[in-house]
């Protein structure tokens, strides 16, 4: 089975691409300057008449040439202009087009690196933009099979609250015979230099707005988009917050009426592997294909940006985006620091034959992503910061789940995430950014690998959908080169006191499945009409007083289906003056045989949380001081993002025998701290426990 983010059976070795001609495999062999790159980068939907035959074309060995302002690498299949010295990517020549950039922007702001920093001497609300722009450049390899270009900047202190306090070494990589080139960079704080917080990082393209009009997220997210124009005050009516907007006089008038907001685009790094743009005339695409999430932040489940409308194209690194500040990194004077983004690749490719180009192209795309996933750790980058095969771990175990109430033996974890983080506490690995994480899920065994692990010091951990809670294992494994580790049997024994009473939703860390509305027929992207992720659609939060206008909602447990009857998300009443009030849910359940001496337990988990306070309180709803409060929680804005979940809480709350009745009883959770439409809490999964027994015999 291929794994979304790692698989479980990654070849160390496996790094050659689709071959498409055997004479350039006798050509690579004979060749005495291939070195180390057995990395046969073709494509296979190449137009050859197009191109005038494909097959000379991948024979052409790559060549630089250095211009007074810019520095053009190119390979007979795709040519890349980059400024010197400050490395932004002016030009991209594919496919008998000049430029697949968008020449109408200034070149700095076609193709680049940036950041967003907040220190000494920075700007704005959200801190301040630096895009990278090195002051140096260096030839790190040139020869017929590959050329590496590197661009670095230094800090020293006569830039302090001009510049964010990093070296930077941002990296291109152009290979014979690939449509496409790669780029990867590094970042490094020393000691001593002064604090600052990084909120993200990136590198963005922006393309030719004349050719690239469909865009492709995933097999169930692809349409023909809007464009940039159609969002000015001229064609679009700004919505409640800038990245929405509606579209009142588009150039196309297909899109009038329908919402763009580039978060309905988002996706988890897991799923996050290729997107990008087709061009239909001529037919060709562009994309994005990121192999590893090994350098991204916050693992498998962090959600980022992709493509939107623009055309824009992103890899994002790291960002705050569904998490907030809790993934804001802060590094002090006294700390060192270093990180590798990348390498990803940027794919081209045109038709082999007549057809669909849509459907073509991105079926190409997803075959070189299976290349690329397939071929890490690549062989050929030069940084000694980026280790190759050899260099790395491994990893191995199985994940056992023991929950007595489920069943009296421990049972495979089939299905499990387990990965490599920085230690820390349980569940820490989803708020940090500053290292490196290797994520692979459990076999229906609970068997898992991980291969390809960078030298270094991790905590394992994990956690089991179906099941409530984050596993870690209590141990710091250390990685060493060419070395692995087999940690045997795990055990993960989730929060549990007694058995279940009744239970409401799914522990998987997401809203999902329960009930998503249809979305104002004023405010729609026609995209998740009939889509699994109709969530993505705007305005959902304010569909909460279009279903509750006088009363908030009420559960009965055994009478109503948390699929049709529970809303998504706990958000705020919209009143008759446009203010939001705080929200009170009741959950109705019958009692028998009261224990009144003993404790039962209430576990509730939280998919998402934005500037919000949950206050729980028993058969009292007027109850001045509640039984609990989580305080003020989440920054993660995960309701106005269109995104399911942000970051997981999960709470564990003691109730005393004595504040039940016997029969009927209520559980009132109140969403307070209102101030805004987008303030709210998902819940993930909630279930009331009874007192333990004594009757159930543990079996390890």
């Amino acid at each position: 089975m291929m794994m979304n983010f790692q698989r479980r059976s990654n070849g160390a070795n496996s790094h050659h691409h689709v071959i498409i001609n055997i004479l350039i495999i006798i050509v690579f062999m004979s060749n005495t300057t291939h070195q180390s790159r057995d990395k046969l980068v073709t494509d296979t939907t190449i137009d050859q008449s197009a191109n005038n035959d494909y097959s000379n074309l991948a024979l052409q060995p790559v060549t630089l040439n250095i211009l007074d302002k810019y520095i053009v690498l190119d390979n007979g299949i795709v040519q890349i202009t980059l400024s010197k010295p400050e490395g932004s990517i002016t030009g991209i020549k594919y496919n008998g087009v000049d430029n697949l950039l968008d020449v109408v922007n200034d070149e700095i702001n076609r193709g680049y690196w940036d950041l967003v920093w907040i220190g000494n001497g920075s700007t704005g609300k959200k801190g301040s933009l630096d895009r990278l722009q090195a002051t140096d450049y260096k030839i790190i390899l040139q020869n017929e099979e590959q050329i590496e270009i590197s661009f670095t900047r230094t800090w020293n202190f006569s830039q302090e609250g001009k510049a964010v306090p990093l070296n930077f070494d941002k990296r291109y990589i152009i290979l014979r015979g690939s449509s496409g080139f790669y780029t990867y960079g590094t970042y490094e704080h020393l000691n001593g230099w002064p604090d600052f917080q990084l909120t993200n990082t990136r590198v963005a393209l922006k393309l030719n707005r004349d050719k690239f009009k469909y865009m492709a997220i995933d097999d169930d997210r692809q349409r023909y988009m809007p464009i940039q124009l159609d969002r000015s005050p001229e064609r679009g009516q700004a919505l409640a917050y800038p990245e929405a907007v509606k579209l009142v006089n588009p150039v196309e008038p297909q899109f009038k009426g329908e919402v763009d907001d580039k978060y309905q685009y988002s996706m988890e790094n897991k799923d996050n592997r290729v997107h990008g743009w087709i061009s239909t005339d001529p037919p060709m695409g562009f994309w994005q294909i990121t192999p590893t999430d090994e350098f991204r932040s916050a693992g498998p489940l962090k959600q980022c940006l992709a493509s939107h409308v623009g055309p824009t194209t992103l890899a994002i690194f790291h960002s705050t985006h569904y998490s907030g500040a809790d993934l804001i990194m802060e590094f002090n004077k006294n700390e060192s620091w270093k990180k590798m983004y990348g390498p990803v690749f940027i794919h081209l490719n045109t038709l082999s034959k007549q057809g669909d180009p849509l459907h073509q192209l991105w079926q190409d795309a997803k075959k070189q992503m299976e290349v690329e996933v397939q071929s890490w750790p690549y062989n050929f980058p030069q940084s000694k910061e980026y280790p190759k095969s050899h260099q790395r771990g491994s990893l191995s175990g199985k994940l056992l789940l023991f929950d007595k109430y489920v069943s009296n033996f421990p049972i495979s974890a089939s299905g499990a995430f387990v990965g490599l983080a920085a230690p820390g506490d349980a569940g820490s690995w989803q708020r940090e950014a500053k290292g490196y994480q290797f994520w692979t899920e459990t076999d229906k065994d609970g068997n898992f690998r991980i291969n390809n692990i960078r030298v270094g010091n991790y905590s394992i951990y994990g956690w089991v959908p179906g099941f409530i809670g984050d596993y870690r294992d209590g141990n710091v494994v250390t990685i060493t080169p060419g070395a692995h580790k087999e940690m045997g049997v795990l055990v993960y024994k989730p929060p549990r006191n007694g058995p279940t009473l009744w239970e409401i939703g799914t522990p998987d860390r997401s809203a999902a499945e329960f009930f998503v509305p249809d979305p104002n027929p004023d405010y729609v992207n026609k995209l998740y009409l009939n889509n699994t992720q109709k969530y993505r659609q705007y305005g959902l939060w304010d569909r909460y007083t279009d279903l509750y206008p006088n009363n908030d909602l009420i559960y009965t447990v055994g009478l109503n289906d948390y699929r049709e009857d529970w809303f998504f998300a706990q958000v705020a009443r919209r009143s008759n003056n446009s203010t939001y009030t705080d929200t009170t849910w009741q959950i109705r359940f019958g009692l028998q045989n009261r224990t009144e001496t003993q404790t039962y337990a209430l576990r509730i988990a939280l998919a998402t949380a934005h500037i919000s306070e949950l206050q729980v309180r028993i058969n009292k709803a007027d109850e001045k001081i509640p039984l609990f409060t989580s305080g003020v929680i989440g920054k993660d804005n995960s309701i106005a993002r269109h995104g399911i979940h942000g970051l997981y809480w999960l709470f564990n709350i003691e109730i005393p025998g004595s504040l039940f009745v016997e029969g009927n009883n209520t559980i009132f959770l109140t969403r307070t701290n209102t101030t805004t439409p987008f303030q709210g809490i998902m819940y993930d999964y909630i279930r009331l426990e009874g007192p333990a027994t004594a009757s159930f015999t543990t079996h390890l």
